[in-house]
């Protein structure tokens, strides 16, 4: 399946924000729009706007649009606020529970991780980035990764596990104790508008 190989710092620069928080992307510098005065041009109109956030959300967690579009129609199609709910839906994908578990520093580095079939699930291989986990379900890692992983989350201090994942540090593994809120994502993007680009 394609995905984005290109400079992933482009991407940051690109929407104004941030979409990994290591200090590349977090530099003042780097979300500069480029050039000597980091010129901007004409100000956004509404469409731009709501394809802006779209478009933050898409980066921060990876995804191509025919796949973010699905979980878009997935999230409308729940009952209760398609916001919240589609956040809740990106927030359980595997990839980025393994991100948010802190064993390593990028949503792509969390990609390359699942891929190559390092994570278990529930004790069984999980290789697919979007497999969707659940409440209760137990992630850890193989033996063989648990050095690298170790070695990550020393260079990653300050990281902290949000509150729905129950993570054992000794043991690598985490599991899902509830479902994400939306206080519980680290990441500033307003959904209403993303819902409102799909109408």
């Amino acid at each position: 399946m394609a995905t984005y190989t290109g400079p992933k710092v482009r991407l940051s620069r690109r929407v104004g924000v941030p979409i990994a928080d290591i200090p590349k992307h977090t530099s003042k510098r780097m979300l500069n729009a480029p050039g000597m005065h980091g010129h901007r041009g004409r100000r956004l109109r509404d469409y731009g706007i709501r394809l802006q956030e779209k478009q933050k959300l898409r980066y921060h967690y990876n995804i191509l649009e025919k796949q973010f579009r699905r979980t878009i129609d997935e999230a409308k199609r729940r009952p209760g606020n398609s916001g919240d709910i589609l956040m809740q839906l990106l927030e359980l994908r595997l990839d980025n529970v393994v991100r948010r578990m802190g064993v390593v520093r990028t949503i792509w580095a969390s990609r390359q991780m699942v891929n190559h079939g390092h994570i278990l699930v529930n004790g069984k291989k999980i290789d697919i980035p979007s497999y969707r986990v659940q409440v209760g379900d137990v992630i850890s890692l193989k033996p063989r990764i648990q050095k690298l992983a170790r070695e990550n989350m020393e260079s990653m201090g300050g990281h902290e596990v949000p509150g729905w994942i129950s993570f054992n540090p000794s043991e690598l593994n985490a599991t899902i104790s509830s479902l994400p809120t939306a206080d519980q994502i680290p990441f500033d993007v307003n959904t209403n508008l993303i819902i409102e680009f799909y109408r």
